[in-house]
């Protein structure tokens, strides 16, 4: 395979494409998909990724807010992933705070990506739960009620070690400390 590396910054994943390959003996049909996605003004660039292989079809958003990329790539895919964050009303009013969630989805926007997308299964990942000292965060239960009230399709929250295997159907394997 020929690769082409794209930059980005530190904290949103660099994208590795591999180009597509000579038919022949030892090529692999697997197609990774850097799309760009909208994490802020000041943070730029940032991508997503749709993984094509065997005929499935994995998207993970990566930090972004909403975005048409993410809707475009992600239509029809078995797995979609994508990140998440929220806050309380009342703690809206905090510029700090404002700015955080302005550089991601909410949950609703999230279930709003996942009802034009209709993926196999839905998951959460980075999952930012936004607090203070006097105001809890939002619950996870919380969030996905909201995501909830637009999207009906199978949903899960990503743990950490949590794997999928995907087929006729997308199978969640949690992770089983031994």
């Amino acid at each position: 395979f020929g690769t082409k590396v794209l930059p980005g910054l530190s904290n949103c994943l660099r994208a590795l494409v591999l180009e597509e390959a000579a038919p022949g003996p030892g090529r692999r049909d697997l197609a990774v998909i850097a799309f760009e996605v909208d994490h802020g003004d000041v943070i730029k660039p940032c991508y997503g990724y749709r993984f094509e292989y065997g005929g499935r079809v994995a998207v993970f958003s990566s930090d972004t807010r909403y975005n048409q990329n993410v809707i475009k790539y992600g239509a029809g895919a078995d797995l979609l992933v994508h990140e998440v964050a929220s806050a309380r009303p009342e703690l809206m009013k905090e510029a700090y705070v404002q700015r955080i969630i302005g550089h991601h989805t909410t949950p609703r926007e999230a279930g709003q990506v996942f009802s034009l997308t209709k993926p196999k299964l839905a998951a959460f990942t980075h999952i930012v739960q936004l607090g203070s000292d006097k105001i809890a965060p939002p619950t996870l239960e919380e969030m996905l009620a909201e995501t909830r009230e637009i999207y009906d399709g199978p949903l899960v929250a990503g743990e950490d070690l949590m794997a999928f295997e995907i087929g006729d159907t997308v199978t969640v394997r949690r992770y089983q400390q031994a």
